[in-house]
Protein backbone atom coordinates (compact mmCIF):
# COMPACT_ATOMS: atom_id res chain seq x y z
CA UNK A 1 0.00 0.00 0.00
CA UNK A 2 3.12 2.31 0.60
CA UNK A 3 4.08 2.42 -2.61
CA UNK A 4 0.80 3.37 -4.20
CA UNK A 5 1.18 7.05 -4.23
CA UNK A 6 4.48 6.93 -5.69
CA UNK A 7 2.40 4.92 -8.86
CA UNK A 8 -0.31 7.14 -9.22
CA UNK A 9 2.14 10.55 -9.41
CA UNK A 10 4.17 8.27 -12.16
CA UNK A 11 0.92 8.02 -14.13
CA UNK A 12 -0.16 11.21 -13.50
CA UNK A 13 3.26 13.16 -14.29
CA UNK A 14 5.50 12.38 -16.63
CA UNK A 15 9.72 12.52 -15.76
CA UNK A 16 11.79 15.83 -16.05
CA UNK A 17 14.02 14.53 -18.61
CA UNK A 18 10.40 13.27 -20.73
CA UNK A 19 9.52 16.80 -20.47
CA UNK A 20 12.95 18.39 -21.28
CA UNK A 21 12.74 16.02 -24.81
CA UNK A 22 9.38 17.24 -25.53
CA UNK A 23 10.36 21.31 -24.85
CA UNK A 24 13.59 20.46 -27.06
CA UNK A 25 11.87 19.03 -29.72
CA UNK A 26 9.03 22.00 -29.69
CA UNK A 27 11.45 24.49 -30.10
CA UNK A 28 13.56 23.05 -32.82
CA UNK A 29 10.56 22.41 -34.48
CA UNK A 30 8.88 25.88 -34.44
CA UNK A 31 12.33 27.10 -35.35
CA UNK A 32 12.74 24.46 -38.44
CA UNK A 33 8.65 25.82 -38.96
CA UNK A 34 9.79 29.70 -38.33
CA UNK A 35 12.25 29.36 -41.88
CA UNK A 36 9.63 27.03 -43.90
CA UNK A 37 7.03 30.29 -42.60
CA UNK A 38 9.21 33.29 -43.47
CA UNK A 39 9.80 31.91 -47.22
CA UNK A 40 6.40 31.21 -47.90
CA UNK A 41 4.53 34.08 -46.04
CA UNK A 42 4.49 38.25 -46.07
CA UNK A 43 4.03 38.01 -42.45
CA UNK A 44 6.93 36.82 -40.57
CA UNK A 45 7.29 34.76 -37.91
CA UNK A 46 10.33 35.77 -37.11
CA UNK A 47 10.50 38.84 -34.62
CA UNK A 48 11.94 41.97 -36.51
CA UNK A 49 14.00 42.29 -33.49
CA UNK A 50 16.36 39.19 -34.49
CA UNK A 51 17.32 40.64 -37.51
CA UNK A 52 18.51 44.16 -36.17
CA UNK A 53 20.24 41.27 -34.38
CA UNK A 54 21.88 39.82 -37.41
CA UNK A 55 22.60 42.85 -38.85
CA UNK A 56 24.07 44.11 -35.86
CA UNK A 57 26.40 40.91 -35.78
CA UNK A 58 26.98 41.47 -39.59
CA UNK A 59 28.46 44.97 -38.81
CA UNK A 60 30.71 43.79 -36.55
CA UNK A 61 32.20 41.42 -38.41
CA UNK A 62 32.50 43.65 -41.64
CA UNK A 63 33.92 46.78 -41.26
CA UNK A 64 33.60 49.49 -43.57
CA UNK A 65 36.08 51.78 -45.05
CA UNK A 66 37.49 54.60 -43.17
CA UNK A 67 35.09 56.05 -40.70
CA UNK A 68 32.09 54.18 -42.24
CA UNK A 69 30.85 51.35 -39.67
CA UNK A 70 33.75 51.09 -37.68
CA UNK A 71 34.14 51.24 -34.07
CA UNK A 72 34.98 54.53 -32.45
CA UNK A 73 35.37 54.16 -28.82
CA UNK A 74 38.88 55.38 -27.45
CA UNK A 75 41.02 52.58 -27.44
CA UNK A 76 40.66 51.99 -30.73
CA UNK A 77 41.11 55.36 -31.77
CA UNK A 78 44.45 55.78 -29.34
CA UNK A 79 45.82 51.63 -30.72
CA UNK A 80 45.26 52.95 -34.30
CA UNK A 81 47.38 56.39 -33.59
CA UNK A 82 49.93 55.99 -31.46
CA UNK A 83 50.47 52.06 -32.77
CA UNK A 84 49.04 51.69 -36.28
CA UNK A 85 46.98 48.60 -35.13
CA UNK A 86 43.53 47.86 -36.27
CA UNK A 87 41.45 46.43 -34.36
CA UNK A 88 39.26 45.80 -37.78
CA UNK A 89 35.61 45.43 -35.78
CA UNK A 90 32.93 47.09 -37.00
CA UNK A 91 29.79 49.08 -35.09
CA UNK A 92 26.65 47.02 -34.17
CA UNK A 93 25.12 50.46 -33.93
CA UNK A 94 25.61 51.50 -37.43
CA UNK A 95 22.18 49.31 -37.41
CA UNK A 96 19.71 51.74 -36.74
CA UNK A 97 17.32 50.74 -33.78
CA UNK A 98 20.15 48.32 -32.33
CA UNK A 99 19.64 49.37 -28.58
CA UNK A 100 21.79 46.23 -26.56
CA UNK A 101 25.09 45.70 -25.60
CA UNK A 102 27.41 44.86 -28.01
CA UNK A 103 27.97 41.73 -26.33
CA UNK A 104 24.95 40.18 -27.66
CA UNK A 105 25.55 41.20 -31.17
CA UNK A 106 29.31 39.40 -31.15
CA UNK A 107 27.00 36.34 -29.58
CA UNK A 108 25.67 36.17 -32.93
CA UNK A 109 28.20 36.84 -35.20
CA UNK A 110 27.32 33.15 -35.86
CA UNK A 111 24.38 33.83 -37.65
CA UNK A 112 26.25 35.36 -40.69
CA UNK A 113 29.28 32.62 -40.74
CA UNK A 114 27.09 29.45 -39.47
CA UNK A 115 23.86 29.53 -40.02
CA UNK A 116 21.02 32.65 -40.23
CA UNK A 117 18.99 30.41 -37.73
CA UNK A 118 22.00 29.71 -35.09
CA UNK A 119 20.42 32.93 -32.78
CA UNK A 120 17.58 31.08 -32.46
CA UNK A 121 18.76 27.58 -31.63
CA UNK A 122 21.12 29.28 -29.19
CA UNK A 123 17.88 31.09 -26.91
CA UNK A 124 16.09 27.86 -27.45
CA UNK A 125 19.39 26.12 -26.06
CA UNK A 126 19.20 29.22 -22.99
CA UNK A 127 15.23 28.30 -22.02
CA UNK A 128 15.94 24.72 -21.99
CA UNK A 129 19.32 25.53 -19.55
CA UNK A 130 16.57 27.83 -17.58
CA UNK A 131 14.10 25.35 -17.10
CA UNK A 132 17.21 23.09 -15.71
CA UNK A 133 17.84 25.35 -13.30
CA UNK A 134 14.46 26.13 -12.31
CA UNK A 135 13.91 22.59 -11.96
CA UNK A 136 17.82 22.22 -9.26
CA UNK A 137 16.32 25.16 -7.54
CA UNK A 138 13.24 23.42 -6.90
CA UNK A 139 14.72 19.60 -5.98
CA UNK A 140 17.47 20.76 -4.02
CA UNK A 141 16.15 24.60 -2.52
CA UNK A 142 12.41 25.46 -2.12
CA UNK A 143 10.51 22.08 -2.58
CA UNK A 144 12.62 20.49 0.56
CA UNK A 145 11.85 23.42 3.03
CA UNK A 146 8.49 23.86 1.99
CA UNK A 147 7.21 20.08 2.10
CA UNK A 148 9.44 19.34 5.26
CA UNK A 149 7.16 18.28 8.20
CA UNK A 150 7.81 16.15 11.35
CA UNK A 151 7.13 12.18 10.69
CA UNK A 152 4.86 10.15 12.44
CA UNK A 153 6.49 7.91 15.36
CA UNK A 154 6.13 4.52 14.12
CA UNK A 155 6.92 0.67 16.19
CA UNK A 156 10.52 0.38 16.72
CA UNK A 157 10.68 -2.79 14.44
CA UNK A 158 9.13 -0.87 11.56
CA UNK A 159 10.93 2.12 11.52
CA UNK A 160 14.25 1.55 9.96
CA UNK A 161 11.70 0.30 6.59
CA UNK A 162 9.12 3.10 7.17
CA UNK A 163 11.76 5.89 7.09
CA UNK A 164 13.14 4.55 4.05
CA UNK A 165 9.71 4.32 2.31
CA UNK A 166 9.39 7.86 3.86
CA UNK A 167 12.55 9.37 2.36
CA UNK A 168 11.82 7.11 -1.05
CA UNK A 169 8.34 8.72 -1.40
CA UNK A 170 9.48 12.29 -0.45
CA UNK A 171 12.22 12.61 -3.00
CA UNK A 172 9.84 11.22 -5.87
CA UNK A 173 6.97 13.56 -4.26
CA UNK A 174 9.41 16.64 -4.87
CA UNK A 175 10.60 15.54 -8.48
CA UNK A 176 7.27 15.38 -9.37
CA UNK A 177 6.10 18.58 -7.98
CA UNK A 178 9.09 19.95 -9.46
CA UNK A 179 8.86 18.57 -12.94
CA UNK A 180 5.07 20.40 -12.57
CA UNK A 181 6.21 23.39 -11.97
CA UNK A 182 9.29 23.26 -14.49
CA UNK A 183 6.73 22.97 -17.24
CA UNK A 184 5.01 26.45 -16.48
CA UNK A 185 8.62 27.63 -17.87
CA UNK A 186 9.36 25.08 -20.27
CA UNK A 187 6.03 24.40 -21.54
CA UNK A 188 4.60 28.29 -21.57
CA UNK A 189 3.61 29.00 -24.93
CA UNK A 190 5.01 33.05 -24.38
CA UNK A 191 8.61 31.41 -23.92
CA UNK A 192 8.62 29.31 -26.16
CA UNK A 193 7.31 31.34 -28.67
CA UNK A 194 9.53 34.39 -27.85
CA UNK A 195 12.85 32.55 -27.98
CA UNK A 196 11.89 30.93 -31.24
CA UNK A 197 10.56 33.95 -33.09
CA UNK A 198 14.31 35.43 -32.13
CA UNK A 199 13.97 37.14 -29.05
CA UNK A 200 17.15 37.62 -26.85
CA UNK A 201 14.81 37.50 -23.43
CA UNK A 202 16.24 33.91 -22.43
CA UNK A 203 20.14 35.04 -22.40
CA UNK A 204 18.86 37.42 -19.69
CA UNK A 205 16.66 35.16 -17.52
CA UNK A 206 19.68 32.46 -17.91
CA UNK A 207 22.07 35.22 -16.18
CA UNK A 208 19.33 37.03 -13.67
CA UNK A 209 18.24 32.45 -12.70
CA UNK A 210 22.38 32.00 -12.56
CA UNK A 211 22.95 34.85 -9.93
CA UNK A 212 19.46 33.52 -7.79
CA UNK A 213 21.69 30.11 -7.84
CA UNK A 214 23.85 31.71 -6.50
CA UNK A 215 22.09 33.74 -3.75
CA UNK A 216 20.64 30.57 -2.78
CA UNK A 217 23.35 29.05 -2.34
CA UNK A 218 25.29 31.42 -0.47
CA UNK A 219 27.67 32.21 -3.03
CA UNK A 220 28.25 35.68 -2.58
CA UNK A 221 30.85 36.84 -4.47
CA UNK A 222 29.60 34.83 -7.44
CA UNK A 223 26.18 36.25 -6.71
CA UNK A 224 27.97 39.83 -7.27
CA UNK A 225 29.86 39.38 -10.51
CA UNK A 226 26.72 37.52 -11.98
CA UNK A 227 24.50 40.64 -11.03
CA UNK A 228 26.71 43.17 -12.39
CA UNK A 229 26.19 40.93 -15.68
CA UNK A 230 22.99 41.15 -15.70
CA UNK A 231 22.29 44.52 -15.17
CA UNK A 232 25.21 45.24 -17.87
CA UNK A 233 22.77 43.28 -20.28
CA UNK A 234 19.66 45.07 -19.59
CA UNK A 235 19.55 47.54 -16.33
CA UNK A 236 16.65 46.28 -14.43
CA UNK A 237 18.28 43.58 -12.47
CA UNK A 238 19.95 46.28 -10.40
CA UNK A 239 16.63 46.74 -7.98
CA UNK A 240 17.85 42.86 -6.95
CA UNK A 241 20.48 44.07 -5.45
CA UNK A 242 18.52 45.86 -2.40
CA UNK A 243 17.09 42.36 -1.35
CA UNK A 244 20.83 40.96 -1.64
CA UNK A 245 22.25 43.17 0.47
CA UNK A 246 19.18 43.27 2.97
CA UNK A 247 19.42 39.46 2.99
CA UNK A 248 23.40 39.39 3.47
CA UNK A 249 23.65 41.75 5.70
CA UNK A 250 20.58 39.97 8.15
CA UNK A 251 22.46 36.81 7.64
CA UNK A 252 25.14 38.06 10.25
CA UNK A 253 24.28 37.19 14.12
CA UNK A 254 25.88 39.97 15.91
CA UNK A 255 23.85 42.56 13.75
CA UNK A 256 20.64 40.52 13.92
CA UNK A 257 21.11 40.99 17.68
CA UNK A 258 21.12 45.19 17.42
CA UNK A 259 17.68 46.41 17.65
CA UNK A 260 16.41 49.18 16.34
CA UNK A 261 16.81 51.81 13.55
CA UNK A 262 20.56 51.30 13.81
CA UNK A 263 20.42 47.20 13.67
CA UNK A 264 18.72 47.98 10.65
CA UNK A 265 21.17 50.12 8.64
CA UNK A 266 23.73 48.45 9.80
CA UNK A 267 22.53 45.31 8.29
CA UNK A 268 22.40 47.30 4.69
CA UNK A 269 26.00 48.70 5.81
CA UNK A 270 28.82 46.63 6.83
CA UNK A 271 32.06 44.79 5.49
CA UNK A 272 29.94 42.08 3.89
CA UNK A 273 27.51 44.09 1.88
CA UNK A 274 29.78 46.71 0.65
CA UNK A 275 31.99 43.72 -0.02
CA UNK A 276 29.16 42.35 -2.51
CA UNK A 277 28.13 46.11 -4.10
CA UNK A 278 32.33 46.49 -5.10
CA UNK A 279 32.20 43.49 -6.79
CA UNK A 280 28.88 43.72 -8.34
CA UNK A 281 29.04 47.37 -9.46
CA UNK A 282 32.80 46.78 -10.62
CA UNK A 283 31.43 44.10 -12.89
CA UNK A 284 28.96 46.56 -14.24
CA UNK A 285 31.29 49.32 -14.64
CA UNK A 286 34.35 46.62 -16.00
CA UNK A 287 32.14 45.74 -18.86
CA UNK A 288 30.75 48.82 -19.35
CA UNK A 289 33.97 50.66 -19.52
CA UNK A 290 35.60 48.03 -22.00
CA UNK A 291 32.54 48.05 -24.69
CA UNK A 292 33.09 52.38 -23.98
CA UNK A 293 36.72 51.67 -25.18
CA UNK A 294 35.60 49.67 -28.17
CA UNK A 295 32.15 51.15 -28.98
CA UNK A 296 32.92 54.77 -27.74
CA UNK A 297 29.56 57.11 -27.22
CA UNK A 298 26.99 55.36 -28.86
CA UNK A 299 27.17 52.71 -26.72
CA UNK A 300 26.53 54.43 -23.89
CA UNK A 301 23.72 56.05 -25.54
CA UNK A 302 21.83 53.14 -27.31
CA UNK A 303 22.38 50.63 -24.54
CA UNK A 304 21.47 53.64 -21.73
CA UNK A 305 20.86 56.62 -22.06
CA UNK A 306 18.20 56.32 -24.79
CA UNK A 307 15.73 54.41 -22.58
CA UNK A 308 15.61 57.42 -20.40
CA UNK A 309 14.32 59.58 -22.86
CA UNK A 310 12.47 57.02 -25.10
CA UNK A 311 9.24 58.19 -26.17
CA UNK A 312 6.99 55.03 -26.75
CA UNK A 313 3.26 56.13 -27.30
CA UNK A 314 2.28 52.72 -29.11
CA UNK A 315 2.18 49.07 -28.53
CA UNK A 316 2.53 50.11 -25.17
CA UNK A 317 0.56 48.54 -21.78
CA UNK A 318 1.46 51.66 -19.53
CA UNK A 319 -0.56 53.94 -19.13
CA UNK A 320 2.38 56.52 -19.11
CA UNK A 321 1.66 56.20 -23.38
CA UNK A 322 -0.97 58.55 -23.74
CA UNK A 323 0.47 61.57 -21.64
CA UNK A 324 3.46 60.64 -24.40
CA UNK A 325 1.23 60.95 -26.63
CA UNK A 326 -0.09 64.22 -25.65
CA UNK A 327 2.84 65.76 -25.87
CA UNK A 328 4.29 64.23 -28.32
CA UNK A 329 6.83 66.57 -30.79
CA UNK A 330 5.93 66.94 -33.68
CA UNK A 331 7.24 65.67 -37.70
CA UNK A 332 7.33 69.16 -38.73
CA UNK A 333 8.76 71.28 -36.13
CA UNK A 334 6.71 74.61 -36.34
CA UNK A 335 8.54 78.05 -37.63
CA UNK A 336 7.89 80.05 -34.64
CA UNK A 337 8.25 77.42 -31.78
CA UNK A 338 6.11 77.86 -28.88
CA UNK A 339 8.08 77.40 -25.05
CA UNK A 340 6.85 74.28 -23.70
CA UNK A 341 4.72 74.74 -20.61
CA UNK A 342 5.63 73.69 -16.79
CA UNK A 343 3.00 70.58 -17.72
CA UNK A 344 4.45 69.76 -20.83
CA UNK A 345 8.36 69.98 -19.52
CA UNK A 346 6.95 67.68 -16.14
CA UNK A 347 4.91 64.97 -18.69
CA UNK A 348 8.39 64.40 -20.67
CA UNK A 349 10.47 64.44 -17.58
CA UNK A 350 11.52 60.64 -17.04
CA UNK A 351 11.03 61.43 -13.57
CA UNK A 352 7.30 60.82 -13.74
CA UNK A 353 7.30 57.23 -14.16
CA UNK A 354 11.40 56.83 -12.84
CA UNK A 355 10.64 57.96 -9.19
CA UNK A 356 7.41 56.00 -8.26
CA UNK A 357 9.13 53.17 -10.12
CA UNK A 358 11.97 52.77 -8.28
CA UNK A 359 10.54 54.07 -5.00
CA UNK A 360 8.32 50.57 -5.11
CA UNK A 361 10.62 48.48 -6.69
CA UNK A 362 13.33 49.12 -3.99
CA UNK A 363 11.05 50.11 -1.50
CA UNK A 364 9.75 46.28 -2.00
CA UNK A 365 13.46 45.32 -1.86
CA UNK A 366 14.18 46.33 1.57
CA UNK A 367 11.16 45.44 2.91
CA UNK A 368 11.25 41.79 1.30
CA UNK A 369 14.39 40.93 1.34
CA UNK A 370 15.32 40.13 4.75
CA UNK A 371 16.31 36.24 4.68
CA UNK A 372 17.38 34.09 2.08
CA UNK A 373 14.00 31.33 2.06
CA UNK A 374 12.39 35.04 1.05
CA UNK A 375 14.54 36.04 -1.63
CA UNK A 376 12.52 34.30 -4.65
CA UNK A 377 9.19 36.12 -3.12
CA UNK A 378 11.07 39.70 -3.15
CA UNK A 379 12.35 39.67 -6.51
CA UNK A 380 9.22 38.57 -7.63
CA UNK A 381 7.23 41.49 -6.13
CA UNK A 382 10.06 43.38 -7.25
CA UNK A 383 10.02 42.73 -11.12
CA UNK A 384 6.38 43.02 -11.01
CA UNK A 385 6.04 46.64 -9.42
CA UNK A 386 9.29 47.54 -12.06
CA UNK A 387 7.51 46.32 -15.29
CA UNK A 388 3.50 47.15 -14.03
CA UNK A 389 4.91 51.12 -13.59
CA UNK A 390 7.47 50.99 -16.37
CA UNK A 391 6.52 53.77 -18.96
CA UNK A 392 6.76 51.66 -21.19
CA UNK A 393 5.20 48.04 -20.96
CA UNK A 394 5.21 45.02 -23.76
CA UNK A 395 4.28 41.69 -23.47
CA UNK A 396 7.90 40.59 -23.16
CA UNK A 397 8.77 42.44 -20.16
CA UNK A 398 6.27 39.91 -18.93
CA UNK A 399 8.34 36.72 -18.82
CA UNK A 400 10.84 39.13 -16.57
CA UNK A 401 8.43 37.85 -13.66
CA UNK A 402 6.98 34.78 -15.26
CA UNK A 403 10.46 33.30 -14.91
CA UNK A 404 10.07 33.70 -10.88
CA UNK A 405 6.93 32.41 -10.99
CA UNK A 406 7.64 28.55 -10.57
CA UNK A 407 9.97 29.10 -7.70
CA UNK A 408 7.37 31.22 -5.85
CA UNK A 409 4.09 28.64 -6.16
CA UNK A 410 5.57 26.13 -3.97
CA UNK A 411 4.91 28.57 -1.33
CA UNK A 412 2.16 29.96 -2.15
CA UNK A 413 -1.46 29.26 -0.45
CA UNK A 414 -3.72 29.98 -2.76
CA UNK A 415 -6.50 27.82 -3.44
CA UNK A 416 -7.09 26.69 -7.35
CA UNK A 417 -10.59 28.46 -7.39
CA UNK A 418 -8.26 31.42 -6.61
CA UNK A 419 -5.80 30.77 -9.11
CA UNK A 420 -7.93 30.39 -11.91
CA UNK A 421 -9.47 33.91 -10.55
CA UNK A 422 -5.63 35.92 -10.71
CA UNK A 423 -5.05 33.92 -14.41
CA UNK A 424 -8.43 35.42 -15.27
CA UNK A 425 -8.02 38.77 -14.15
CA UNK A 426 -4.44 38.69 -15.99
CA UNK A 427 -5.17 37.44 -19.39
CA UNK A 428 -8.62 39.72 -19.15
CA UNK A 429 -7.19 42.69 -18.68
CA UNK A 430 -4.69 42.16 -21.71
CA UNK A 431 -7.48 41.00 -23.87
CA UNK A 432 -9.25 43.97 -22.79
CA UNK A 433 -5.98 46.60 -23.56
CA UNK A 434 -5.36 44.76 -26.57
CA UNK A 435 -9.15 44.65 -27.93
CA UNK A 436 -9.01 48.29 -28.08
CA UNK A 437 -4.96 48.31 -29.56
CA UNK A 438 -6.45 46.61 -32.08
CA UNK A 439 -8.76 49.19 -33.30
CA UNK A 440 -5.87 51.77 -33.22
CA UNK A 441 -3.18 50.03 -35.06
CA UNK A 442 -5.36 47.99 -37.85
CA UNK A 443 -8.25 49.88 -38.35
CA UNK A 444 -6.57 53.40 -37.71
CA UNK A 445 -9.33 54.56 -35.27
CA UNK A 446 -8.89 57.53 -32.98
CA UNK A 447 -9.03 55.44 -29.51
CA UNK A 448 -6.20 56.78 -27.96
CA UNK A 449 -8.26 57.86 -24.75
CA UNK A 450 -10.44 54.58 -24.43
CA UNK A 451 -6.94 52.73 -24.50
CA UNK A 452 -5.59 54.73 -21.85
CA UNK A 453 -8.76 53.77 -19.79
CA UNK A 454 -8.13 50.55 -20.76
CA UNK A 455 -4.39 50.25 -19.42
CA UNK A 456 -5.40 52.10 -16.31
CA UNK A 457 -8.03 48.96 -16.19
CA UNK A 458 -4.80 46.91 -16.91
CA UNK A 459 -2.74 48.62 -14.21
CA UNK A 460 -5.69 47.83 -11.91
CA UNK A 461 -5.90 44.56 -11.92
CA UNK A 462 -2.47 43.44 -12.00
CA UNK A 463 -2.16 45.53 -8.54
CA UNK A 464 -4.85 43.29 -7.37
CA UNK A 465 -3.43 39.96 -8.58
CA UNK A 466 -0.26 40.79 -6.93
CA UNK A 467 -1.52 42.06 -3.89
CA UNK A 468 -3.50 38.34 -3.72
CA UNK A 469 -0.06 36.81 -4.04
CA UNK A 470 1.40 38.46 -1.89
CA UNK A 471 -0.73 37.53 0.64
CA UNK A 472 -0.98 34.23 -0.10
CA UNK A 473 2.68 33.99 0.44
CA UNK A 474 3.36 31.94 2.90
CA UNK A 475 6.12 33.31 5.51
Amino acid sequence: MSSSPSVTSKLRLPSFHNVLRLSTFLRVALILYSEWHDRHSLVKYTDVDYRVFSDAARFILHPGPGETNHAQGPLVSFLQTHFNISLNLGDPYTRETYRYTPLLALLLTPNDWLHPSFGKYFFAACDIINGVLIYRLLVSEILPSASSAPSKSKPKDESATSDTVSETLTAERIQGQATLYTSLHLLNPLVFSISTRGSSESVLALFVLLTLYSVLKARWDAAAILLGLSTHWKIYPVVYGVACLGVIGSSCTKIEEEKGWKGYVRTLINWRTLRFGVISAGTFVLLGAGCYLIWGYPFLHESYLYHIHRLDHRHNFSPYFYLTYLTYPPLVPPSHPVPLSAWSKLVRSPLVSFGPQMVLALGTGLVFGRRRRDVVFAWFVQTVVFVLFNKVCTSQYFLWYLLLLPLLLPRLSTSPLRGLLYLGVWVGTQALWLAEAYKLEFLGRNVFFGLWVRSLVYVLGNVWVLAGIMGDYVV
